[in-house]
């Protein structure tokens, strides 16, 4: 980064002498008038040199996300993995989730763009609200997170990018927008609450939203396989983000973000799982590195 500066000072300062030539009056002090004029001009320019692929030195295109950050999904993942909830948290997470989702039905019905952009809206706020408050805990005890600081904080990441990408294929509506606000402000601060009183059920919460979220994707695949709904070419953020290949589609979008949900449901039930031990999570290594 280059910064060039260039400043023009000009003071002047007029100054009343002692009468007397002496610089001092028979009653005393003689009173002095100052006056300083300061006139600053800075001309700043920044320019930063362009950030280019690792692979081909073509240049980097996106503001939201950089070239180390992109990386491919692991599609083999287990898709129908459920954790049977046995535990009475367990129950209440499964049902909250579960009733969640009829209004959500009833909404957006089989708009599944626009599903899709509302449920990353939700998810995305979860891991930065767990990885707040490690990272505040760690502070406070002076003592590390066992890496699921940047595991959590890596996840709303990802699932932020989920958002951005479907943003360029469903256009939401006014009130869809306003819809997220109302939705994001309630779950966010129910969630916070929930994580600061028994963190193994916000967890919990988090698997089975993970869940439904493969669910929800699953069916989204059906629409475009039955063609319901054009599988147009996918988004150029999608293609860089996922390293998919150019002449990838928007139902390959849908498998790779699927992929990840499933990562995030395995990451947040294992961590509901070591709290359910008696274990802190910095007692367990976090799964970091997926991306």
């Amino acid at each position: 980064m280059h910064s060039l500066y260039s400043c023009r000072n000009s003071v002047q300062i007029d100054a009343h002498s002692a009468k007397s030539g002496g610089g001092f009056s028979s009653s005393g002090f003689e009173k002095r008038l100052v006056k300083v004029k300061v006139k600053v001009k800075v001309k700043v320019k920044v320019t930063t040199e362009a950030v280019r692929f690792q692979e081909d030195g073509s240049e980097w295109k996106w503001h939201c996300f950089r070239p180390w950050e992109a990386y491919q999904a692991d599609l083999s993942i287990d898709l129908k993995k459920h954790h049977v909830p046995k535990t009475f948290l367990d129950k209440f997470a499964y049902w909250t989730v579960k009733s969640l989702r009829l209004p959500t039905d009833i909404f957006f019905q089989r708009r599944y763009g626009c599903r899709a952009m509302m449920l990353e809206t939700v998810a995305a706020a979860l891991g930065m609200v767990g990885g707040m408050l490690l990272h505040c805990k760690s502070l406070r005890r002076f003592e590390p997170s066992g890496g699921w600081i940047k595991a959590l904080l890596e996840e709303a990441e990802n699932e932020r990018m989920h958002l951005m990408t479907f943003m360029e294929v469903a256009k939401p509506k006014w009130y869809e927008r306003a819809l997220v606000f109302a939705v994001q402000g309630v779950f966010f601060n129910a969630y916070f609450v929930a994580y600061l009183a028994s963190p193994k059920l916000a967890h919990r919460i988090t698997g089975y939203l993970e869940e439904e979220a493969i669910h929800s994707y699953t069916e989204f695949l059906k629409e475009l396989d039955n063609g319901n709904i054009e599988n147009v070419k996918a988004p150029a953020i999608a293609i860089d983000y996922w390293r998919l290949p150019a002449d990838s589609t928007l139902r390959d979008v849908v498998m790779v973000v699927r992929a990840d949900e499933a990562h995030h449901r395995d990451v947040n039930h294992f961590a509901s799982d070591i709290h359910y031990q008696g274990l802190e999570l910095k007692d367990s290594p976090a799964p970091v590195g997926y991306h």
